[in-house]
C-alpha cells in the first residue's frame, strides 16, 4: 500500500535520482522497495515529522532445531498509542500471518529505539543494537540530565542562549527521553562495525558512524545493493551533529565527516534506505553535498569569528536561515557547537570565557 506526496526540490536533489518517484507507504501500509526489503513510513509529532522503518523478510533456527520463517524489523519510532495502533496493524496486513524473529535499532534515538521494549516483548525477540548505543540509551532513560533538566539549561546559557523560555523549555525536558522511550529490552544483542548478519538468507554488513549518535549502526546488503543508512546519509537534510552537556568538550562533527567516508567504496548503483526522506540513489554525490555543507559552514563561522568572539548561540544565524523553535534550538545550539569545536580543535580558533562567564571563541590573537 502506498500514497503519493509531491515535494518542492531544492537544487541539490536533481543530483540525485528517487527510484519511486513521489511514492510513499500508506499509513500501517508497506512498500516492497527491493527483494524481501519492505519499507513503513510512521509520523512524528516534530518538526522532521516521520521516520522509515524497515521489515526485512528472514528466516531464523528456533526453539528446537526448526527452522522459522518471519521478519527482522529494522527501527521502532517512539513509543505512543498512535504508533502501537500502527504496528498492530501493519502484523495483521503487513507480516503475511509470519511473526517478527528480531528487532534490529540503528542507533538510541527516540524515533528509532522508542518502542524496541515493546517488540522485543510483544514477538518475544533479542534487540541487536551496539553496545555504546544501548548503554547510552540507558543513561537517557534512568538518568536523563545530560538531554535537559537543570543541567543541560546550564549547558545552554554556557554558550550564549539568554532567552528565559527557551531555558525554562530545557528545564522541562528532563522527561523528554523516558517519555518518548519508558523502557528498553533488558538484554540485547550486540552488533559491531564489520559484523555480517545473516538476514533471511543474505549477509548484510554493519558500518559504524559516528558524529550524530554514539555508535550507529548502517546496514549494507551486497546481494541487493541496497544500505540502510539511518541517519548518517539522509537526502533532503543535513544530519543533526551535537555537542551534548554530558560530553561537553566533544568533537563530533569531526567524527561525523570521517564516518561519510566509510561509505564511499559501496558501489554506485547503491539504493540508499534513509531514515527520513525518500529512498535514493547517489550515495557518493550525496556524501559530496554534505561535506561541502559542513565545509561552507566552517569557512563562514571561522570568517566571522575574525570580526568578533563568538558564542555558539551567536553562530545560529550563520548555520540556521529559517524562524527555530523550542525543540529545534535544542538541536541547532549542539550543532553550532559542533562546529566551532571542529575549528577550535583543529587549531582554527581559541576558546576563553568573557566577563560574563559565557563560552566564546575568536580566531588566535584576534577577536
Amino acid at each position: 500500500m502506498l500514497t503519493h506526496h509531491t515535494f518542492a526540490m531544492n537544487p541539490l536533489e536533481h543530483q540525485i535520482h528517487y527510484p519511486l518517484g513521489d511514492a510513499l507507504p500508506s499509513e500501517g501500509g508497506s512498500i516492497e522497495i527491493a527483494p524481501g526489503v519492505h519499507w513503513i513510513r510512521m509520523g512524528l509529532p516534530f518538526a522532521l515529522d516521520h521516520i522509515n522503518l524497515w521489515l526485512l523478510r528472514d528466516r531464523q533456527l528456533g526453539a528446537g532445531g526448526v527452522m522459522l520463517d518471519g521478519w527482522t524489523v529494522v527501527d521502532c519510532c517512539i513509543d505512543s498509542a498512535a504508533t502501537r495502533a500502527q504496528w498492530e496493524q501493519i502484523f495483521v496486513d503487513c507480516l503475511g500471518g509470519l511473526p517478527i524473529l528480531r528487532v534490529i535499532v540503528t542507533h538510541m534515538h527516540p524515533d528509532h529505539i522508542g518502542l524496541a521494549h515493546w517488540l522485543c516483548e510483544r514477538w518475544d525477540v533479542r534487540l541487536w543494537i551496539s553496545a555504546t548505543d544501548y548503554n547510552v540509551a540507558r543513561v537517557a532513560v534512568y538518568d536523563p540530565q545530560g538531554f535537559g533538566g537543570e543541567a543541560g539549561a546550564d549547558f545552554y546559557a554556557l554558550h550564549g542562549a539568554q532567552d528565559p523560555s527557551f531555558l525554562a523549555h530545557v528545564r522541562g525536558r528532563a522527561s523528554y527521553f523516558p517519555t518518548l522511550v519508558p523502557a528498553l529490552p533488558p538484554r540485547f544483542r550486540r552488533i559491531m562495525d564489520g559484523d555480517t548478519l545473516d538476514i533471511g538468507g543474505r549477509a548484510w554488513r554493519c558500518i559504524s558512524g559516528y558524529g550524530h549518535a554514539p555508535e550507529h549502526m548502517a546496514l549494507f546488503c551486497a546481494e541487493l545493493t541496497t544500505l540502510i543508512s539511518g541517519d548518517m546519509v539522509l537526502p533532503r537534510i543535513s544530519t543533526n551533529v551535537s555537542v551534548h552537556a554530558s560530553e561537553p568538550e566533544a568533537n563530533p562533527l569531526q567524527l561525523f565527516l570521517t564516518s561519510l567516508l566509510r561509505y564511499l567504496d559501496l558501489p554506485e548503483s547503491t539504493l540508499v534506505l534513509p531514515s527520513h526522506g525518500k529512498p535514493f540513489i547517489g550515495l557518493a554525490t550525496r556524501i559530496a553535498q554534505l561535506q561541502d555543507h559542513h565545509r561552507e559552514r566552517l569557512s563562514e563561522i571561522l570568517q566571522a569569528a575574525h570580526d568578533r568572539a563568538l558564542s555558539a548561540a551567536d553562530t545560529l544565524p550563520i548555520l540556521f536561515q529559517r524562524k527555530l523553535d523550542t525543540h529545534q534550538m535544542t538541536f541547532a545550539m549542539g550543532e553550532a557547537l559542533a562546529h566551532l569545536h571542529h575549528l577550535w580543535m583543529d587549531g582554527k580558533l581559541e576558546r576563553f570565557f568573557d566577563q560574563a562567564g559565557v563560552q566564546r571563541f575568536r580566531t588566535p590573537n584576534g577577536g
